[in-house]
C-alpha cells in the first residue's frame, strides 16, 4: 500500500524504472492494460506525488513531474502516459482548485489503498482535439439527480483502469457552456471499446470510451467555449513540460541500449568491440549532446514555472517542440549506427523508435506551435 505522505522522496527513482522496464516488452507484445505497472508506480508513492499539501500530500511541483515522467518513460513510456495524466489532474487542483472539494477528498482518501487514476477525457471522432478549436458534441443534460453524459470519447489513455474521467462535454442551452464532468469510471452508463491498436505506446490501453447517460457528481467549472483553449497555465505548462520528459525517457532508453550493444558486438574483422572507433564514439557523443541539453532545458523551465515565471510557462510548449525533436533525433542516429539489428523486434531499439514517434502526436502539435510562434514574432517586428 502506498503512503500518502508530504514528503516526496525520489531517490527510489531507478528501481521503479528498472521494475517497468522488465515488464515493458511483454506489455508492448500483448498491448494489455499494464495492471502490474501502475501498481509498481502506485506503491512507489508516485501517483498521488503532486497532491497539494494542505490535502495530505507532499506537493510535488513541475521539476518533480518532470524527474518522475523521465524515469517512468524511460522504464515503460505506456505506464508513464497514464501516470501522467493523473499526475497532471492532481497538480491542476494544486493550482486551480477546480474539483469540488468533497468529490477530491474522496479521491485522495482512495488513493491510499490502491492507484486511483483520473484522465481528461476530450478528443472525438468527428471533433478531433479541442485544442484546434470547436464544440465537442458530448452532452452533458440535467437531470433531477444531477448531470447525465452522453458521447464518444477517443484516445482515452488508460480507460479500462481509470477511477475518474473528466469528460469535456457541452450543455443543452440556448448558448452552451462547456467543461469538465466528473465521472466515475466504475459507475453506469460507461462502455469501453477496445479500439487501440496502435504503432507505439500500445499498452497505454488508448481506447474510446461510451457514454450512454453516465451520471456525474459535479463539474470542475462551466464556461462559455472559447476557441482553441483547452485548460489553463498550470495544465499547459504540464501537458508541455511532462510529456516532453516521458519521450526524453524513452530516448535514455534507447542511448543505453545502444551503448551496450557498441560494447558487446565485436566483429571478427575488427576484433574488438564496436566502442572502440571513433566514429562510434563521436556519434553517440552527438546523441549524449542532444539529449543532456534537452533534459537541461526540461528542468530548467520547470524550476523556472515553479517558482512562479510566467516566461518559462509561456515557453512551455517551444520546450516541448525542441525536446520532442531532439528525443526523435537521437533514436533515429541509434538506429542509423546499428542498421538491421535496430528493427529486429527482439531488440529493445525497435520499440523505443515506435514510442517516441508518438510525442509528435500529443497536442500542441508541432504545427501549431511553430504557427503561434512566428505569428508573435512578425506582429512584434510590424508593431515595431
Amino acid at each position: 500500500m502506498a503512503v500518502l505522505s508530504q514528503s516526496l522522496d525520489l531517490r527510489g527513482l531507478p528501481e521503479v524504472t528498472a521494475a517497468l522496464a522488465a515488464q515493458a516488452e511483454a506489455n508492448d507484445r500483448s498491448a494489455a492494460y499494464p495492471a502490474d505497472g501502475i501498481r509498481v508506480v502506485h506503491e512507489a508513492g508516485l501517483l498521488t506525488a503532486t497532491v497539494a499539501r494542505d490535502y495530505g500530500g507532499p506537493g510535488g511541483g513541475l521539476a518533480d513531474g518532470v524527474r518522475i515522467l523521465t524515469a517512468l518513460g524511460k522504464g515503460d513510456p505506456s505506464v508513464a502516459l497514464i501516470a501522467a495524466m493523473t499526475l497532471l489532474q492532481h497538480a491542476t487542483q494544486a493550482a486551480e482548485r477546480t474539483w469540488p472539494d468533497d468529490t477530491y477528498q474522496q479521491v485522495v482518501t482512495e488513493s491510499q489503498a490502491a492507484p486511483v487514476l483520473i484522465n481528461a477525457l476530450r478528443v472525438e471522432p468527428e471533433l478531433g482535439t479541442p485544442a484546434r478549436g470547436g464544440l465537442p458534441a458530448t452532452i452533458a443534460r440535467r437531470t433531477a439527480e444531477g448531470w447525465a453524459i452522453t458521447g464518444r470519447k477517443i484516445f482515452s489513455t488508460g480507460a479500462e483502469g481509470l477511477t475518474w474521467m473528466v469528460v469535456w462535454a457541452r450543455t443543452e442551452d440556448a448558448e452552451p457552456r462547456v467543461g469538465g464532468f466528473l465521472v466515475r469510471g466504475d459507475g453506469p452508463g460507461i462502455t469501453i471499446e477496445r479500439t487501440w491498436d496502435h504503432m507505439g505506446l500500445r499498452a497505454s490501453r488508448s481506447d474510446d470510451v461510451i457514454l450512454t447517460g453516465a451520471p456525474a457528481t459535479g463539474t470542475t467549472g462551466l464556461d462559455a467555449p472559447r476557441p482553441g483553449v483547452v485548460g489553463g497555465a498550470t495544465f499547459s505548462a504540464w501537458n508541455s513540460l511532462g510529456l516532453a520528459a516521458l519521450y526524453l525517457g524513452v530516448a535514455h532508453a534507447a542511448r543505453d541500449w545502444l551503448i551496450t550493444f557498441l560494447n558487446e558486438r565485436t566483429p571478427t574483422s575488427l576484433g574488438a568491440p564496436l566502442a572502440t572507433l571513433p566514429r562510434f564514439q563521436a556519434a553517440v557523443g552527438e546523441i549524449e549532446a542532444q539529449l543532456m541539453t534537452a533534459g537541461d532545458l526540461l528542468d530548467g523551465l520547470a524550476e523556472r514555472a515553479d517558482a512562479g515565471d510566467e516566461a518559462a510557462v509561456a515557453r512551455a510548449s517551444a520546450a516541448k517542440l525542441i525536446v520532442n525533436r531532439a528525443s526523435i533525433s537521437a533514436v533515429e542516429q541509434a538506429l542509423a549506427l546499428v542498421g538491421n539489428n535496430g528493427l529486429m523486434r527482439r531488440n529493445a531499439l525497435e520499440r523505443h523508435l515506435r514510442d517516441v514517434l508518438c510525442s509528435r502526436v500529443h497536442s500542441p502539435q508541432d504545427d501549431t506551435i511553430v504557427a503561434g510562434l512566428g505569428k508573435a514574432a512578425l506582429g512584434k517586428a510590424a508593431a515595431r
